[in-house]
This record gives C-alpha cells, sequence and structure tokens, in this order.
C-alpha cells in the first residue's frame, strides 16, 4: 500500500439543492452568503454521489477528491458519510435495512436485472444504512419510529370529533380508528399498510388533512400544503414527534422508520444509497419491501448519550462499527493532553472559531466553516484555539 502524502488535507464541497433545503442555515454556519437557492445537505466522504474535492490538489498528488486521493494509496472509500443538513421542510419516511437484507436485496434487483439507477430500484448498493443526526439549531423536529397505538388513536378520534363538529366527512377516519383499536398485535404493520395501499386511504388522507386545519396542528397543516394527498400524512400520525434540543443526538438503526421536519445539524450515517421510502415524496414507494424491513416495535426514542472522553471531547459511539462522531469544544482550557485517538481516516468540520489540530505527522489550522481530511497516520490529535469541532471517525 502506498504511503498516503500529506496526512491532513483542506476539502470542501458544494452544498446540494434539494428543494426542502433551508435558504441560508448552511451559508451561515460555513461564513458564507447565501446564494439565493436552497442548500439542503453539505456531503463530506467519499460517496459516488458528491465526492468530496480537495481545496489545492497539488498537495494530494493531483487527486481532485478524497475518493480519488484514497484509491491512489490502494485504500478503500470511508465507510461513512459526514454531512451538514439543513431541512426547512420535512423530508421523506423512510427506513433503511439491515446488512443481510441489504445484501439480499442487491443480489435479487441484480439477478431481475433493475439498472443501479432505475427509479424503481431500491438497493443501489448491499450496505446497510443506520445513521445520527446531532441538532446544531435550538430545535431539531423529526419523526421517529412507532409510538405507542393508544397515542394514534386518541388523536384520531380527536380529529374525527373536529371533523364532526364542522359536519366535515368523517367515515373514514372513524373506520381506521375503530380497525386499528380492534386489531391487536400487528395493528401497527395493518396501519402502515393500509396507510399506503388502502382502497379508502385517499379519503383518509383528505379527512385528515381539513381536521389538521381545524385542530390547528402545525405538522399536520405544513404536511398538507407541502405533501397534498401523501398518504404519509396518515403516516406520520403513528410516529413519535420528536424535538431534539441544541447539543442532543437521535440515532437510527435499521428498521427504524424516520423522517426529518426541521432544524440544523450534522448527520453521520454507512456511506450507502439503500433507502425504503414510507411517504411524503414524489419518488418510488415499494410497500411490501418496506413492511419486509420496517420494525413495527414500540420503542422509546433513541437519543444516543454522549460519552465524555477529555475535557470538551465527546463521542456519540453506535452500536455498528461504521461510524462514530466526535464533538469537541476547543477553548483556553483545553490541554495538549486532551486528545482524540484516531483509529482510521477521519474527517473535520470547523463549526465555529478557529482551532489548530496537531497530530503525529502535522498540523493545521481550522476556522468556521473549513474542513479536512485526517489519516489515521497521526494517531491521536490534539486541539488549541477556541471553536467547536465535528469529527466523523
Amino acid at each position: 500500500m502506498a504511503r498516503l502524502i500529506l496526512v491532513m488535507i483542506r476539502v470542501d464541497n458544494t452544498p446540494r439543492d434539494y428543494a426542502w433545503g433551508s435558504l441560508t442555515d448552511i451559508a451561515e454556519l460555513r461564513g458564507k452568503a447565501p446564494t439565493g437557492k436552497p442548500e439542503a445537505e453539505l456531503w463530506l466522504g467519499t460517496h459516488p454521489g458528491s465526492p468530496t474535492q480537495i481545496v489545492d490538489p497539488v498537495h494530494a498528488g493531483g487527486s481532485a477528491t478524497i475518493a480519488d486521493y484514497l484509491a491512489a494509496g490502494g485504500e478503500q472509500p470511508l465507510p461513512y458519510l459526514l454531512k451538514v443538513l439543513a431541512a426547512a421542510h420535512p423530508l421523506s419516511i423512510q427506513a433503511h435495512p439491515s446488512p443481510k437484507q441489504a445484501r439480499e436485496g442487491f443480489a435479487r434487483e441484480n439477478a431481475a436485472g433493475i439498472a443501479l439507477d432505475a427509479p424503481n430500484r431500491n438497493y443501489r448498493d448491499d450496505a446497510h444504512k443506520p445513521e445520527l443526526i446531532y441538532a446544531l439549531s435550538d430545535a431539531f423536529e423529526a419523526l421517529c419510529g412507532f409510538r405507542d397505538v393508544e397515542q394514534t388513536i386518541s388523536e384520531l378520534e380527536s380529529l374525527g370529533a373536529a371533523n364532526a363538529q364542522a359536519c366535515a366527512p368523517t367515515s373514514a377516519l372513524a373506520e381506521f380508528t375503530t380497525q386499528l383499536a380492534q386489531r391487536g398485535e400487528g395493528s401497527i404493520r395493518w396501519a402502515l399498510d393500509w396507510a399506503l395501499t388502502g382502497d379508502n386511504a385517499a379519503a383518509l388522507v383528505a379527512e385528515i388533512s381539513l381536521a389538521g386545519k381545524l385542530v390547528k396542528d402545525s405538522l399536520l397543516i405544513e404536511l398538507a400544503e407541502d405533501y397534498p394527498g401523501d398518504p404519509g400524512i396518515v403516516v406520520a400520525l403513528l410516529l413519535n414527534r420528536v424535538t431534539l434540543a441544541q447539543g442532543q443526538a437521535l440515532y437510527l438503526p435499521a428498521g427504524n422508520i424516520h423522517a426529518y421536519i426541521r432544524g440544523l445539524g450534522i448527520e453521520l450515517m454507512a456511506a450507502s444509497d439503500n433507502v425504503l421510502r414510507g411517504g411524503l415524496t414524489s419518488k418510488h414507494v415499494d410497500v411490501p419491501e418496506l413492511l419486509s424491513v420496517v420494525s413495527d416495535k414500540v420503542v422509546p426514542v433513541p437519543i444516543l448519550e454522549p460519552r465524555n472522553v477529555a475535557p470538551g471531547i465527546d463521542l456519540f459511539v453506535p452500536d455498528v462499527p461504521d461510524f462514530v462522531l466526535a464533538h469537541v469544544e476547543v477553548s483556553s482550557k483545553t490541554s495538549d493532553s486532551d486528545t482524540l485517538s484516531l483509529t482510521r481516516h477521519a474527517i473535520v468540520t470547523c463549526t465555529s472559531g478557529n482551532v489548530t489540530l496537531r497530530g503525529a505527522e502535522s498540523s493545521l489550522e481550522l476556522s468556521q466553516g473549513e474542513n479536512a481530511f485526517i489519516s489515521a497516520e497521526e494517531q491521536a490529535i490534539s486541539f488549541s484555539g477556541a471553536g467547536e469541532l465535528f469529527i466523523a471517525l
């Protein structure tokens, strides 16, 4: 294996302009002027969908991207993808497969001759896609995992009552609520299937959308405006509504059905494209495959608590080997002994201040909005200056 030329390299990328993105949040975080277009995600990694660029290729043997740089050294792409995510509107409801499900689904669709870029393709690679989101904004709103059925039934009854009082249609709501209450075991999976494929699902979406306005439910109103007639409006009622405070993180393992609603955050995930959608989208929704992947267990909201490893250094460690997120706050109290060990290559983004990173081989100063690739050859990183960093490991 060829030795990497440099072990700390400045990198950057262009934010992706998905329609749900914020017009200002990523620009402000990076200390740049808004472009006037949505900026939804800034990708930092080797994913081919938006490869991270090397700022000065001369310092990397002429390699233009991190992926090229690693390949030139005989190394594999990074197993993770770090993102800055800024949602001004709700994203699609989705779940991701387990490693076994991903391998089997990828092989199955290959055998069926479905092109990798086909719109009806579910599995674009053979990897799982667990992810975590760290809230940078004061509040980060999401839907995450199925809530207790009794909570959903109670809300459905309130929505039905609002329509009845307004002399609006209630039959679809009444039918859905009654059947959900009577189903017992398996009720959540039935409700998800019915919402996405039921003969009367369109009427149910319409009644819930109207009732949301009557009861002034801001989420239902927003979903109805952004995704009129979409069955994801019903699915949303089955899920926990979560508001992360700044500094909290949510971990989404395989099978957890979720959607980000609004907020600015740092997202870290396995570098996969495998998504099974469940509404709030114009893209392909494969209901049978979604039902085979999704977990219908009612579980607590999966807040991922940090592990403090040194003053100002917190690690968010999920139950998968693909990634760890480090949050580093550097101040005058930070000492040379407050280090972060590296077991593989890392990517760092600076969200405030000016910080100098020092490793076994080199050092680099980063300011707000700047990013870097750090080779595992650095062994451990110490910090000086004042600022905030997020590091994918």
